[in-house]
C-alpha cells in the first residue's frame, strides 16, 4: 500500500488497529520460543504498540520500524519517556532504556542496524499488506534475520469479500507459502473472537524459525 494511506490512518487518528492493552497471544505463547535471558526483540511495524514496553518489562532489549514519525512520537509522549533523537539518510532514530524505534520505511532497514536479533514479534505487519506486498515482505525479513532466530507470527482469517482490509485475511496456506523458503513454520493455536467492524474472524499464533 501506499506511504500515503497509512501516514494519513496516523493524522487522521484512524487507528482501530492499536490495541489499549497488552496483546494476549504474546502473554500466553512468548515464553514458547525460549529465548535466552535479554535476547533483542524487532516489531516490525510497531506503531505506538504497548506490546513493546511488555516485551522490554521480560528483559529484552526492542527495536521496533514504524513508517509513521507521528505514531513514534506518540509512543514515547504517552508513555512518559524522553528519548534521544538521531537523524540519519534513511530514519529518525528515537531511543531511551533498551528501545529503539526507527521512523521510516521498513525496507530501507538494514540487517546492520538491528544486529543479531533473536525474535521477532509480528502482531500487525503481515495481515496490514495487501497480497501482493507480502511476499517482499517476507524476503526482507528473511534478509534481516539470521538462522536460528524466531518469529511469533499472529494473523486474521475471515471469508473473503466480506471485508476490504487492512487488516487483511491472510489464510494458513499462505502463511506456509510465504516462509516455508526460509523458515520452519509450527502452528500454536486457533482462537475465533471479534474482529474489526463486528466481524467475527479466527485468529492463528504461528512460531516461526529461520533456517
Amino acid at each position: 500500500m501506499e506511504h500515503t494511506f497509512w501516514l494519513q490512518r496516523w493524522e487522521q487518528n484512524q487507528i482501530g488497529f492499536h490495541q489499549q492493552e497488552i496483546n494476549h497471544y504474546l502473554e500466553t505463547h512468548w515464553q514458547e520460543l525460549g529465548l535466552p535471558e535479554g535476547a533483542p526483540v524487532f516489531v516490525p511495524l510497531c506503531g505506538k504498540s504497548l506490546d513493546m514496553l511488555w516485551l522490554r518489562e521480560q528483559g529484552h532489549p526492542v527495536f521496533g520500524v514504524e513508517l509513521s514519525e507521528k505514531a513514534v512520537g506518540d509512543f514515547f509522549d504517552e508513555n512518559g519517556i524522553e528519548p534521544n533523537i538521531n537523524e540519519t539518510d534513511r530514519f529518525s532514530e528515537y531511543c531511551a532504556d533498551r528501545l529503539c524505534i526507527f521512523s521510516g520505511d521498513f525496507f530501507q532497514l538494514r540487517q546492520a542496524d538491528l544486529g543479531e536479533i533473536h525474535a521477532v514479534y509480528e502482531r500487525a505487519s503481515l495481515v496490514a499488506l495487501p497480497q501482493q506486498m507480502r511476499r517482499r515482505y517476507v524476503a526482507h525479513m528473511e534478509q534481516l534475520l539470521r538462522p536460528g532466530s524466531h518469529i511469533l507470527l499472529i494473523t486474521m482469517e475471515y471469508p473473503e469479500g466480506v471485508l476490504e482490509g487492512p487488516p487483511f485475511s491472510v489464510s494458513e496456506a499462505e502463511v506456509e507459502a510465504l516462509y516455508a523458503g526460509g523458515f520452519t513454520v509450527e502452528r500454536k493455536a486457533v482462537w475465533d473472537g471479534d474482529g474489526p467492524r463486528g466481524l467475527v474472524v479466527t485468529e492463528k499464533v504461528y512460531a516461526l524459525t529461520r533456517r
